[in-house]
């Protein structure tokens, strides 16, 4: 079946409805939603019973680059740096060193026990060095599993950032293969090139954006949710013409934002987080439309033979060695291992040497393929139970809340009080988004002129305004006290 203008909706909706219907069943058996979208493609594609025929590694790479956009900004959003911040140095470790050390491994490995050359298997290892967020805390949130202080930020810090490292580490390899002149030094230069670009412009487009989006005036609401995703791609293209790292970028702006007061932040939260979910989606269905299964069938040996190294030896000694300067128990260490699921983004980097066209684009595909899928099966499924055997899950009585998922919820707070705004006040003619509110304490009402208003962060204070402030506890309303009559 080829896609035409005609049916190309109809059997996107079709496709895009099945995977949601899939993925909904899939939570009662801990199988990842990954998995599904991936064999759904896999049974439309040409090989399959929906016979649609897709080889376009152009197409894919481009709606691959485009989902990863939504879905670490969105990862990005949700990272609370109160959170973060007392690991940041772990998580940096693992997502840098530790990306690096798992590509030295598994490129070795490769290296022995395949024809491959020395750059090729490198390649092949940096393609499948990151792991992906979406898998493992999909099955973690679907079976509700909470994990002991400090361990799901790091997983959570490290499946995040570690894709802009891969990245780096398959185009820096990927041109050594092309190139068989070029030195493997003269990669250095480029590595630091883009981490530093990239981290930079993430800073300064974080900034530049929050300002954009706090004073820009804009007559509809809707409109603040599309003005931030042409932030987001203005952020990723600005900086990969650069010459610095777009994936790092993003992330580290969407971070930023994520910590900063900004006008209906709420919805901006609530939109990313569905477009994430669409994105994987469209994204998981795409790669599996790309793939076709009778190719997989000659590379399972040695998939199986890479794949089942990469899970027992490369992935745990880079977290072993990654870690080894932090105080950590060696229980949490070997969980942090074990949650080394790779997912959609080594496919989509597998693309990059089919249109590079070097001779052995085809098999790393596959095996890019295989491994993920491998991954996915062998690790997570067994996240939960390993997690209860290593002794890292916490009863769910005491499960705690991150601080997103405490501000998007709709839990009521445990302490209220009212604030007069005197006409001498400073916070008398700002937005609510000016005024460094705390982080613990909402203002749910305004009273004006005998009428009670729903703010908004764009609303102005006015003089004689009283504000209804909840907080979750008194030291909340405390804070609000200090900020309103400092």
């Amino acid at each position: 079946m080829n896609l035409t203008i005609e049916n190309i909706l109809l059997v996107g909706s079709l496709l895009l409805f099945i995977s949601i219907i899939a993925g909904k069943t899939s939570y009662k058996f801990g199988v990842p939603t990954l998995l599904l979208f991936l064999a759904i493609g896999m049974l439309a594609g040409s090989e399959g019973i929906g016979g649609i025929h897709f080889d376009d590694p152009r197409i894919a790479q481009f709606i691959g680059v485009v989902s990863l956009n939504f879905i670490l900004f969105s990862g990005g959003l949700d990272t609370s740096w109160t959170s973060v911040k007392p690991i940041l140095w772990q998580g940096f470790s693992l997502s840098t060193f530790g990306v690096l050390l798992t590509a030295l491994t598994i490129g070795i490995f490769v290296w022995i026990v395949t024809d491959f050359t020395i750059y090729e298997s490198l390649l092949l290892g940096s393609i499948v060095s990151s792991t992906d967020a979406a898998a493992v805390f999909s099955i973690v949130r679907s079976k509700s599993l909470a994990l002991k202080t400090k361990l799901r930020p790091t997983l959570e810090l490290e499946s995040g950032s570690n894709d802009p490292m891969a990245y780096v580490l398959t185009i820096a390899f990927l041109s050594l293969v092309v190139n068989q002149d070029l030195s493997i030094y003269s990669i250095i230069p480029l590595f630091f090139l883009e981490m530093i670009l990239g981290g930079l412009s993430g800073f300064l487009f974080g900034r530049l954006s929050k300002y954009i989006i706090n004073n820009i005036k804009l007559d509809f609401e809707g409109l603040y949710s599309v003005l931030i995703i042409t932030l987001m791609f203005i952020t990723f293209s600005v900086t990969d013409l650069a010459g610095g790292n777009g994936f790092l970028a993003i992330y580290i702006c969407a971070v930023y934002l994520g910590n900063q007061d900004l006008i209906h932040k709420k919805t901006i939260l609530k939109l990313y987080d569905g477009l994430a979910w669409l994105m994987q989606i469209v994204l998981f269905l795409t790669l599996g439309l790309l793939v076709f299964p009778s190719h997989i069938i000659p590379v399972i040996g040695m998939g199986l033979l890479i794949s089942m190294f990469l899970i027992i030896v490369a992935r745990p000694l880079s977290v072993l060695i990654s870690l080894a300067p932090f105080k950590m128990k060696l229980r949490r260490r070997l969980y942090i291992s074990w949650v080394g699921l790779r997912g959609a983004v080594p496919i989509v980097f597998a693309t990059y040497p089919l249109l590079a066209g070097i001779e052995k684009a085809d098999m790393i595909f596959n095996l890019v393929f295989f491994i993920s899928v491998t991954s996915v099966l062998i690790q997570g499924t067994t996240l939960i139970s390993v997690a209860k055997w290593l002794h890292v899950a916490l009863p769910e009585k005491v499960k705690p809340i991150s601080p997103t998922d405490a501000f998007l919820s709709e839990h009521p707070k445990t302490a209220m009080e009212e604030f007069e705004i005197k006409p001498e006040n400073h916070a008398v003619g700002k937005k609510i988004v000016e005024l460094d509110f705390p982080k613990n304490a909402i203002i749910a009402m305004i009273k004006r002129n005998e009428k009670y208003l729903t703010p908004g962060g764009s609303t102005v204070i006015e003089p004689n305004d009283t504000l209804i402030v909840l907080s979750d506890n008194q030291e909340g309303i405390n804070d609000v006290y200090e900020c309103l009559n400092n």
